[in-house]
């Protein structure tokens, strides 16, 4: 129906389509194959999605009066490729377009880093983002190997950057390298950079510390089967939130 799937989905759905080989970028279910009058091929099988929501319900205490209770919930449920789909109007089975060029990609990508605001420093030959200045640090563009390696570094410290308090005030208490709130800092991090990255049609690329973070985030995942989750639905939020600034900057040039 045209919705894109987010958060953890979007993580799942890409391991799929890497593990199996689909190009397509297209799922349903099983029904909503049906009623576009296709059908699943015999003997393929689908691949898991889930939706997270909240029950409310109303509890009467022992004095008689009523509070709203939220439970979370979750619930699985299967999708299939349009590649394991035969009899589906022919647009989707279309392959994508060819993408723009890498430099109106990367275009794109410069003017959606100065739509942000955010305050960026060049210099040096860390990149980090410092809390206390709230200020995102970079080494010189010339420092990179190449301009996706640029980008996809920036777009890691910009979903850092959504963590201030008058953004998304998002912590998980961390106090020193490596352990598990930076970990979990860390991975949303990557996470917010692979989303935004594939909205701005950027490859992200390997950087060399990531073997580093892959202990600490294994660790943090051991520790917490549910980090993942969470993880994803951090790293969705800030990559929304950046997101809007693009929509509020071109709301401001507009009027």
């Amino acid at each position: 129906n045209g919705t894109p799937y987010q958060g953890i989905n979007t993580l799942m759905l890409w391991g799929e389509a890497l593990e199996k080989g689909y190009s397509a970028p297209i799922w349903m279910t099983f029904n909503q194959a049906q009623e576009l009058g296709a059908h699943v091929r015999k003997g393929e099988k689908g691949s898991l999605v889930v939706y997270a929501n909240k029950l409310t319900r109303t509890e009467t205490g022992e004095g008689g009066e009523e509070t709203e209770k939220q439970i979370p919930f979750m619930k699985g449920y299967s999708v299939f490729n349009v590649e394991q789909i035969d009899g589906l109007p022919e647009h989707y089975y279309s392959k994508p377009a060819n993408p723009l060029p890498l430099s109106d990609r990367l275009g794109s990508a410069e003017r959606f880093i100065a739509s942000t605001g955010a305050v960026i420093r060049h210099g040096g030959n860390r990149a980090y983002y410092s809390p206390a200045q709230d200020a995102v640090q970079m080494p010189p563009f010339e420092a990179f190997k190449d301009r996706e390696s640029y980008y996809s570094t920036i777009l890691h410290e910009l979903t850092h950057w959504t963590s201030h308090k008058s953004r998304l005030d998002r912590s998980f208490n961390a106090k020193r390298f490596g352990d598990n709130g930076y970990a979990r800092e860390e991975l949303v991090a990557e996470l917010g950079a692979a989303f935004l990255s594939a909205d701005l049609g950027i490859t992200p690329e390997i950087r060399e510390d990531h073997a580093a973070y892959l202990a600490h985030w294994l660790k943090a995942l051991k520790e917490d089967s549910r980090a993942i989750f969470s993880a994803a639905a951090h790293a969705q939020r800030a990559a929304d939130f950046l997101q809007a600034l693009q929509k509020k900057e071109a709301t401001a040039e507009a009027a």
